[in-house]
């Protein structure tokens, strides 16, 4: 498997049929022994990417990650905006009126989940957003400082300058766990914000 990650263009299908065979190891593995992020990364190479998370959290509960985490999403959505509504009216959670001043531009639905996902670290109290969200200029080439302190969370790459709280233009969404990027090229927040809770699945379950 490993040997199959290395090339740069992998066999979907015989890497498939390997992550299937060693299911039950990897899980006696990661919820037996509960490794640091990089052994993982470095054992189970193949697991972090879009596709394997997908399969992997399917395997565990036999559930579409991004279908079950929209359709919950989509039942949140409505309540979520109003309580941070109530929030911003209050003066006290500037950065959610940005948010919600974002719809007022643009109020699709797709962005109406991003701002939902987005406002949750903003509204939480005690929370510190960035611990959990941090946008940051797509095309700086060291990502380390902008890593730094982020135990779990999302890197949102944009383009250079003052980005929207909700970022109309998104190159490349990582996935963040322990300082270390463990998936990325991923182009859509809500998306990201699904495999950032297949990660946490995976790792934990």
């Amino acid at each position: 498997m490993e040997a199959e990650m290395r090339k740069k263009d992998p066999d979907h299908q015989f890497v498939e049929d390997l992550m299937v065979a060693t299911f039950s190891q990897r899980r006696k593995e990661i919820v037996g022994d509960q490794p640091l992020i990089a052994e993982v990364l470095s054992r189970w190479p193949a697991l972090f990417n879009e596709r394997q998370i997908k399969a992997e959290f399917k395997r565990i509960v036999n559930t579409d990650l991004l279908q079950s985490f929209l359709d919950g999403l989509d039942s949140l959505v409505p309540r979520l905006l109003e309580l941070y509504k109530s929030a911003a009216r209050s003066g006290k959670k500037q950065a959610l009126k940005c948010i919600l001043d974002c719809l007022v531009r643009d109020d699709t639905n797709e962005r109406r989940r991003a701002a939902a996902l987005l406002g949750l670290p903003q509204y939480i109290s005690g929370e510190d957003p960035a611990n959990v969200i941090r946008i940051c200029d797509a095309h700086v080439e060291i990502l380390e400082e902008d890593m730094k302190g982020m135990q779990l969370g999302l890197l949102i790459g944009c383009e250079s300058g003052e980005p929207d709280a909700i970022p109309r233009e998104v190159f490349d969404v990582a996935v963040v766990v322990e300082e270390t990027i463990v998936l990325h090229n991923i182009k859509d927040v809500v998306v990201a914000f699904s495999l950032l809770m297949g990660v946490i699945y995976c790792m934990k379950s």
